[in-house]
């Protein structure tokens, strides 16, 4: 529990410093408002006492600048930011039953939240607007109108239009909320995550206080900076009504993404977020991977969360559960992946030769990179990749954490009862996982006459084999060279040797967490070991294979990332590459075969 915590709140610290909540800061900035309050002066000219309604609790000062300011306890900015994490923690977790339970359209609270900014900007503006939205407030003692129940309303608006980014974390919170299968430790990583955003977002706030308390303009043009204040509420409501604030948000780098990854993408967090809505799915630890035998593993967990399904009448989902009496493979892969490719012939095979015997075959499409989520991307390949079986697009990579899996392959055999009784993870093994299939659908008709096996075997692979590396500046492996910069363009310089197993930069690359964009005279060199080398390319231009110095081809890299062929030799061989690549592309991951 306490791990969790602390994921959650490190995973809400990165959060609220992103480019996701800047559409709510100008607002939790003029929310504070200075630390003082007007009173007339003894013998002075009469002054009004500021308004301290809902527009009052986002305006910076209303006071008369004549006014002799005299020192209160100003709890404006704690009282926005407990509004705003109070409503946006509830509304996370319980907004979609508590709409679905009224009847009501999903979207309703945010078009609240819009409503009750602009009706605060045009109070700012328009005083009897303001007298208007202090009517409830009206009955109440003064002390406790002066008090900031009205600005902690307005914190709950804006709690209505708070959308961080959507990390690990908070997409587990989302899912579970979504699901209303809420428990001791989603609470607990929702108010972690809740307090770790209100850090950043209060001292923001605060530093709005201190600006307003000490800046001289704040004080002699009040009526101005009211006006000017509430044009910039209406205006930001219209913004993220019309969603003009995502390109103002696309257009910047997003500077938390290598942070947020580290932290909510390792794999203590993986450990710790997985199955926090399924308890059942911890059963499948009783196996282990890869054994010679069936085992009883539990109860199969469900398809979930799928964007959409490809290769079944017209579209239609399976449900698992109506599968009864069959037996079921399940086949974690991802297009681009190269030792999925290589799985793919023999996945194919099997469902041919077995289906009409009971078998049937379920692809679960779970994305490793952004492109892969494309529904066109993905059937496009599944197609030339010769896919004819059903698959579901875990987009959301619900089924791969209900499943508690973690490779790319990934098979799981469920029998006739719905019972998981085998799994492999990565390649190899085919004549293991065919023999366990056959024994499985013998033992769910005893009286079946299953064909010959088709006889596919592993591929014949070299021990030494240089291993997958991934073009990430988090997830690289054996890279040498000029230290690697992230997430902005960078010169680099190849080494004077490039040992075995490694690659090193020269010219311009911009290093990111997804993959690395050349720039001006990108080279990329790589000291390998195998038959075979690919790479997963993106964008539009040229790519220069050179091999021990000399070239071997030109590749036309065009479009969606996609798997290019580099070198395709007879034999395993020990060799030096090198790419001279066109400003623009984008290279994702090695593999070699």
């Amino acid at each position: 529990m306490l791990v969790l915590i602390l994921i959650g709140l490190l995973g809400g610290l990165i959060t609220a410093v992103s480019p996701c909540i800047l559409p709510v800061l100008p607002v939790v900035f003029l929310a504070g408002g200075p630390g003082t309050d007007a009173r007339p002066r003894p013998g002075g000219a009469r002054t009004e006492a500021p308004a301290e309604g809902v527009a009052g609790a986002a305006s910076t000062l209303v006071a008369d600048p004549d006014a002799a300011p005299r020192r209160t306890r100003n709890r404006r900015p704690y009282a926005v930011v407990a509004g705003l994490v109070l409503s946006f923690s509830f509304f996370t977790l319980l907004g979609v039953t508590l709409l679905s339970a009224l009847g009501l359209p999903q979207d309703i609270l945010r078009y609240i939240g819009l409503a009750l900014l602009v009706l605060i900007g045009f109070g700012l503006i328009f005083p009897p607007i303001e007298r208007l939205l202090e009517k409830p407030f009206a009955r109440l003692p003064q002390r406790q109108v002066n008090k900031d129940g009205s600005a902690f309303v307005l914190g709950l608006g804006l709690g209505l239009l708070y959308v961080p980014c959507a990390g690990p974390v908070l997409a587990a919170i989302t899912v579970a909320g979504a699901r209303g299968r809420i428990s001791v430790e989603i609470v607990a990583l929702t108010l972690s995550f809740a307090v770790g955003t209100a850090i950043p977002l209060l001292a923001f706030a605060l530093a709005g206080r201190r600006v307003a308390e000490r800046v001289a303009a704040f004080r002699t043009r009040a009526r101005k900076l009211r006006i000017g204040a509430g044009v910039l509420m209406v205006l930001l409501a219209f913004a993220l009504a019309f969603n003009i604030t995502d390109a103002i948000q696309r257009a910047l780098p997003d500077y938390t993404s290598a942070a947020q990854k580290k932290i909510e993408d390792s794999d203590t967090a993986r450990q710790q977020l997985s199955g926090l809505y399924d308890n059942s799915n911890k059963q499948l630890s009783r196996c282990e991977d890869g054994v010679d035998q069936l085992r009883s593993c539990g109860r199969a967990p469900a398809i979930d969360g799928i964007a959409k399904w490809l290769n079944t009448p017209g579209g239609a989902p399976i449900d698992l559960a109506a599968q009864r009496g069959k037996v079921v493979l399940i086949d974690f892969w991802t297009y681009s992946c190269i030792n999925c490719q290589r799985s793919l012939p023999h996945i194919e095979a099997w469902n041919a030769a077995y289906k009409a015997y009971g078998l049937e075959v379920i692809g679960v499409h779970s994305p490793e990179f952004p492109f892969e989520k494309d529904a066109g991307n993905v059937a496009s390949q599944a197609k030339k990749l010769g896919v004819t079986y059903p698959v579901a697009l875990d987009n959301k990579l619900t089924t791969w954490d209900n499943y508690r899996n973690r490779f790319w392959p990934a098979k799981y055999l469920i029998d006739s009862n719905g019972t998981v009784r085998y799994f492999k993870f990565g390649e190899g093994q085919y004549d293991q996982t065919e023999n366990l299939i056959r024994t499985l659908l013998q033992q769910a008709n005893p009286k079946v006459q299953l064909p010959p096996k088709t006889g596919q075997k592993a591929d014949v692979l070299t021990a030494d084999r240089t291993p997958e590396t991934y073009l990430s500046n988090l997830r690289i492996s054996g890279y040498v060279g000029t230290p690697l910069v992230d997430d902005k363009p960078a010169t680099y310089h190849f080494p004077s040797v490039i040992p075995l197993n490694s690659l090193s930069l020269d010219g311009t690359w911009t290093a990111g967490y997804d993959h690395f964009t050349a720039g001006d005279n990108a080279r990329l060199a790589f000291t390998y070991r195998a038959k075979n080398v690919n790479l997963v390319l993106g964008g539009d231009g040229p790519v220069t294979v050179l091999v021990n110095g000399k070239v071997t081809k030109t590749i036309q890299v065009h479009g969606t990332p996609s798997l290019y062929a580099l070198v395709n030799d007879d034999k395993p061989a020990q060799a030096k590459l090198e790419l001279r690549v066109a400003p623009g592309v984008e290279g994702y991951a090695f593999t070699f075969g």
